[in-house]
């Protein structure tokens, strides 16, 4: 058995889903070479295919050309499918005829052999999970056999960006899952720039809670505003080269610009957030053709007749089943949408690969054929860092992440402003953005709708700026922290009645203010402005005098004004988010 061909040996006309066979001991599908009640092939007895197909898409004309035209780097994918036009017609006849005289020879080898009892730890119901399209199958459940990921190892691609991971973590594991518009690839010559390299179109940073029970996806702006470090980048000839950083420029370009590579995504990722990354993983357009194709469609909806010239995306309002060309350009698509925005078209990325996962989850592995086929798409599409290089590493990482079911799996968009200085493009807003991150960095699941259980009380309500008057001290925070927090709160909050009351008399673990019963309403502002807790909360018992302040106690917790003291637990307003298993999403 190859990655080319799943005939018996002898027997060209032998369905390959008919040669394998549900044990219900173990709950696998296992490879019988003949149906006498021969023992299944091992993995030791496969080998990895050294031959990558090509995509068979039609062409397309046209494109959506939102990125801005980049110098043209030749890639590796485009030399890959060069090299499959021109490998001769009778090479694959020639693989698979080698391929079934090694299958009889090992058939012949087994004969008179024991069946051997399988053993049931380890492999009971072992749906182990493969990397799919932005590597959404992870978490979606897809899987197969040992073996199966042995035969798969040869599609994969890898790039070694000067960290290599364990593939199995004890913490929480952060993805980065880069989706390029690439024109690489047969059908793709009428997307993205002539000129594209392979931008970071679509990048999504997913979250895998440590307990592996919840997982977030963050989808990060390609047109927002950012810096972009210095970026070690490995060169054909094995030597590094530092490509230099830049400040205030997209953040797609921080992939394929000046031959950057996925770790410079990765490096600048991490500088925004403050999250490290474990793994990424890369797919281009044919990721979305190839996997909604091998799961026979992915369905998704229209609020309204959709039809964008652009994408060639052509919709009546209602529940479709997409794939291939029809698939892509329902995920590319922005111009018949919203505001026409990138932030409009992220939506539409959510609800694509929320039906993905779904489909994934619920109907793409009804057969070992179906089974084989998503996996052939999904590692045929991915390039990947060298710490899951291999298909034995994506085994051991995916069957980590198995246990996130799909409601516990949300999506949010990173929360951005318009760019008063270029309509083109959005900035990061740092007032929403730095408790999302927080609230990620503290391994807190996002929230999905209600905001907690029991008994509410009613919210207070709160006093505008001008009325906040609170005397700031320093009781543990760094040197200069209540005077900065000062010129904060004055400078960037309005506070007026904000002022400096020097060091506190003694230190304070955590940061605390005190307020009297008729300063709640000020109390309740100026908590949303430095992120506190309501354990930082202390109310008096009786109330204060007209110009009395409140008293905020600046903790060894305190690090910066604006800076939250302690991560949220629920979804900081403002954040765009929806959860993976729901079904009532619709495009409008």
């Amino acid at each position: 058995m190859d990655a080319q061909g799943r005939g018996r040996a002898g027997d060209s006309n032998v369905d390959p889903a008919d040669q394998w066979v549900f044990d219900p001991n173990t709950g696998n599908y296992e490879l019988r070479l003949d149906h006498a009640g021969q023992a299944p092939a091992q993995p030791s007895d496969r080998k990895a295919p050294g031959t990558r197909r090509a995509a068979r898409r039609p062409g397309g004309e046209g494109g959506d050309t939102d990125t801005r035209p980049l110098p043209t780097q030749r890639g590796r994918r485009d030399e890959d499918a060069a090299e499959d036009d021109e490998r001769p017609a009778g090479g694959r006849a020639a693989r698979r005829a080698g391929n079934r005289t090694a299958a009889a020879a090992a058939a012949a080898g087994q004969v008179g052999r024991r069946k051997r009892k399988p053993k049931a730890s380890g492999k009971k119901k072992a749906l182990y999970w493969t990397a799919g399209v932005l590597s959404f199958v992870l978490v979606a459940g897809c899987g197969a056999a040992y073996f199966v990921y042995q035969q798969l190892d040869g599609n994969i691609s890898k790039v070694d960006v000067g960290v290599e991971n364990d593939a199995v973590s004890n913490g929480p594991v952060n993805v980065l899952i880069i989706g390029t518009d690439a024109r690489s690839g047969k059908g793709n010559a009428g997307y993205g720039d002539a000129g594209s390299v392979g931008h970071a179109d679509t990048t999504i940073l997913m979250h895998i809670s440590k307990d592996r029970t919840n997982a977030t996806a963050l989808s990060i702006p390609r047109d927002m505003i950012t810096n972009i470090p210095n970026c070690p980048t490995k060169q054909k000839d094995g030597s590094r080269k530092i490509i230099r950083g830049e400040n205030q420029v997209r953040f797609n370009t921080s992939l394929g610009q000046e031959g950057r590579d996925p770790g410079c995504t990765w490096r600048t990722v991490e500088q925004m957030t403050g999250l490290k990354i474990d793994h990424f993983m890369m797919a281009d357009f044919n990721a979305v053709k190839e996997l909604s194709t091998a799961v026979d469609g992915v369905e998704v909806c229209a609020g309204k007749d959709l039809n964008d010239p652009k994408s060639h995306l052509k919709l009546k309002a209602g529940r479709h089943i997409v794939k291939g060309e029809q698939a892509l350009a329902f995920v590319r698509t922005r111009h018949a949408i919203g505001f026409g925005s990138d932030l409009d078209r992220i939506k539409m990325q959510q609800q694509f690969l929320s039906s993905l996962i779904r489909k994934l989850k619920s109907s793409a592995f009804s057969s070992p054929g179906k089974l084989y086929d998503v996996s052939q798409a999904a590692t045929k599409a991915l390039t990947v860092d060298t710490g899951i290089g291999t298909a034995g590493k994506l085994l051991d990482f995916g069957n980590d992440l198995k246990k996130v079911d799909i409601d516990k799996i949300t999506f949010a968009t990173v929360p951005v402003l318009d760019n008063p200085k270029d309509p083109a493009t959005v900035i990061l807003n740092k007032t929403a953005a730095d408790p999302l991150f927080a609230m990620v960095r503290a391994d807190h699941a996002l929230a999905k709708g209600k905001k907690g259980k029991g008994k509410k009380s009613a919210p207070v309500k709160k006093a505008p700026p001008e009325q906040v008057r609170v005397d700031v001290t320093n009781g543990g925070g760094p040197i200069g922290s209540a005077q900065e927090t000062v010129d904060w709160l004055q400078n960037s909050k309005a506070a007026k009645l904000s002022t400096n009351a020097g060091n506190a008399p003694t230190k304070l673990a955590a940061t605390r203010l005190e307020y009297a019963p008729n300063q709640a309403d000020q109390a309740a502002t100026l908590a949303d402005w430095m992120g506190l807790p309501k354990s930082a909360l202390k109310k008096s018992s009786q109330n204060a005098g007209a110009r009395q302040p409140m008293k905020l106690v600046l903790g060894k917790d305190f690090k910066a004004p604006g800076s939250p003291i302690e991560a949220p637990t629920e979804t900081p307003a403002g954040v765009q988010n929806v959860n993976a298993d729901d079904k009532n999403v619709c495009a409008k």
